[in-house]
């Protein structure tokens, strides 16, 4: 599909029956909106360098070199916290914002931040799971195995992508899938993990590699009303009843991607 520039002028009315992504790149995080099947205008949000995004019930989160940003009425406002390598929502029914960085994790409590533990290395926070470079912890800092972590997925059986492979928890950590794992994503219903080479999707209880109309590295999945996947070089796919349809946003160095 043809390429069209980012424009930073803010022109994103929400419109009804749409679905807007966000997509953290070494840029600044970039606001996507998506009707049905169709990737259309975008543009960049705030310049920052966005190490991780997440969303749920309308509200956003990102994670910068600088700073936690959340989404208000005026676009992505600081909070405090400091440099952040990973943010994500412990419960979805009250907020619970959880972001990582600078050796601790910690809950946004009103407008102030409560340390829970300290950890270093973070690569990605999911409900009360936190991956990270010495293993798989609690958001108390307590491990619950495996090593090297690189993302995980808390929702439903517990999912954990390393560089050993894709592992699920069972009577312990059982291995699914061997190989370099660097994404994982699931709802309950749907679940995703991806390699530097290929993007693999949950069949019951097999996992099958998805034919992608790209080759490009993936950096990340969601599950919203579709299936959403963002790559390195910063393409934004959705899965359609008959394939993929995709755009490029211009974008490199994307990390993350989320929808509300």
């Amino acid at each position: 599909m043809e390429d069209i520039g980012i424009d930073e002028k803010r022109v994103y009315a929400d419109r009804e029956g749409s679905t807007t992504a966000f997509v953290a790149a070494g840029a600044g995080i970039a606001r996507v909106e998506i009707a049905g099947d169709i990737v259309g205008e975008f543009g960049l949000e705030r310049r920052c360098d966005a190490r991780d995004v997440a969303a749920v019930g309308g509200r956003v989160a990102v994670a910068t070199a600088e700073d936690v940003l959340v989404g208000t009425g005026d676009g992505l406002e600081p909070t405090g916290f400091g440099p952040a390598d990973a943010v994500g929502y412990h419960d979805h029914d009250d907020g619970g914002l959880v972001a990582a960085g600078d050796g601790r994790v910690a809950r946004r409590d009103g407008d102030d931040w409560a340390t829970v533990a300290d950890l270093s290395g973070v690569r990605a926070v999911d409900g009360d799971l936190v991956a990270a470079a010495d293993g798989l912890h609690r958001l108390d800092g307590a491990p619950v195995g495996l090593e090297d972590v690189a993302d995980v997925a808390a929702t439903g059986r517990p999912l954990a992508a390393t560089p050993a492979g894709l592992y699920r928890l069972a009577n312990g950590w059982v291995i699914d899938v061997e190989g370099s794992f660097r994404v994982v994503a699931a709802d309950g219903d749907r679940a995703h993990a991806a390699t530097a080479d290929a993007l693999y999707e949950r069949d019951d209880d097999d996992w099958e590699v998805v034919d992608l109309p790209v080759t490009e590295p993936v950096a990340g999945v969601v599950h919203g009303e579709k299936t959403y996947v963002v790559t390195e070089p910063g393409t934004v796919l959705v899965r359609t009843d008959d394939g993929w349809r995709h755009r490029s946003l211009g974008l490199s160095d994307v990390t993350a991607v989320a929808v509300r």
